[in-house]
């Protein structure tokens, strides 16, 4: 079943306000109690496919201490009211400057914004989007057998984009991929960590060979790009393989995030990630097998390494990845995609990807 988000901010905004004044005229503190966004208060099920929030929680209540962030999350809200009944947004970036007319309220640092717009987000477990929030980032680009099915924002008639048809260049993903239909024969979704790799791809038009689509992450990949990933592999019920570098960031933030969401995100989890995806390469064993070129893993890998398996319940679920970080420990390297050069500019089209394809059963979770 495609998920759907969830459509009741305006009203739960409303709720929250008459609350607080209730509480008020009663002369008793107003609180607002937030989910507690971490892996540690995270847990995954297989059945489900995704992380979800556990039972922790933290308590906003009105105190002379707190009273500052209490009027930027009230004030946040405030404006989110105002963007969904006008049917406008503003970028995270515009959000942080409109506090500036806040006085004493207003975001010393867009940091500070962001959190609270997280930390609302997380309330009323919807995505900052339905809010009238909206990201500085692009979605992610695609190519390949796909036609997506849009609309004229003036006229409103249908629009059929052809990613076949954009020639070296590629269809950008846009912020918001709710309203998008789809049509295609193709076999599978082939997400790629690199710009570099997905633009080899798309120049030598693999994914006519293969007949695939395409998407380029570009690293972790946005929200509306794992969407629109997810909405299209279960919509047309394709398998999604993941092709990213082989060390800890690409394992366990690229493929994990994309995968089974964050911790940070768990409230979301179930809309914004794509539990069929499965680990392509680069492998360790991969490494071994062509022979190919690494670099020494940093302290900050083998951190990253060490604290996947011992923290990330993705992970810890899974024998194969656990062996997989401990053979990547044990060899000390890691190994980019491009590293498949070695052998030959093509030889990632010509032998490599042809020769994974023929055994999706072998990829890892």
């Amino acid at each position: 079943m495609v998920s759907k988000l969830l459509t009741s901010p305006l009203k739960a905004i409303k709720e929250t306000a008459q609350s607080m004044k209730a509480k008020i005229d009663k002369r008793v503190k107003p609180e607002m109690k937030f989910p507690v966004r971490s892996l540690q208060n995270v847990k995954y099920r297989p059945n489900i496919g995704y992380f979800e929030l556990g039972n922790k929680f933290k308590s906003r209540t009105l105190t002379y201490n707190t009273v500052k962030s209490f009027a930027q999350t009230l004030r946040m809200m405030s404006v989110s009211k105002t963007l969904i009944e006008t049917d406008d947004f503003a970028s995270k970036r515009e959000m942080y400057y409109i506090s500036k007319n806040w006085d004493e309220a207003r975001f010393d640092e867009q940091p500070e914004s962001d959190t609270v717009m997280d930390d609302i987000e997380a309330l009323y477990m919807v995505n900052r989007e339905q809010l009238g929030f909206i990201p500085e980032e692009k979605g992610g680009e695609v190519a390949g057998s796909l036609i997506v099915v849009d609309k004229d924002n003036d006229t409103g008639k249908t629009l059929k984009i052809d990613c076949t048809k954009f020639g070296s260049g590629a269809y950008s993903i846009p912020i918001s991929v709710e309203h998008l239909n789809f049509e295609t024969d193709a076999k599978f979704i082939l997400v790629i960590e690199t710009a570099g790799m997905f633009q080899r791809l798309v120049q030598h038009n693999y994914w006519k060979k293969a007949n695939c689509i395409l998407v380029s992450m570009g690293g972790v990949p946005t929200r509306a790009c794992r969407r629109f990933i997810r909405r299209l592999s279960e919509e047309k019920k394709i398998p999604v393989y993941a092709f990213v570098d082989c060390d800890p960031y690409g394992i366990g933030n690229i493929y994990r995030t994309l995968k089974v969401g964050s911790g940070n995100a768990a409230h979301i989890n179930q809309f914004f990630c794509v539990p069929d995806a499965t680990f392509l390469g680069i492998t360790p064993e991969d490494i071994k097998k062509y022979k190919l070129p690494t670099h020494p893993l940093k302290d900050v890998d083998i951190k990253r390494a060490r604290d996947a398996v011992k923290n990330d319940p993705f992970f810890k679920h899974h024998k194969q990845w656990i062996n997989a970080f401990d053979e990547l420990l044990k060899m000390g390297v890691r190994a980019e995609q491009q590293a498949l050069a070695k052998h030959g500019l093509n030889y990632v089209i010509d032998k490599y990807l042809p020769d994974k394809i023929k055994k999706p059963g072998d990829f890892l979770p």
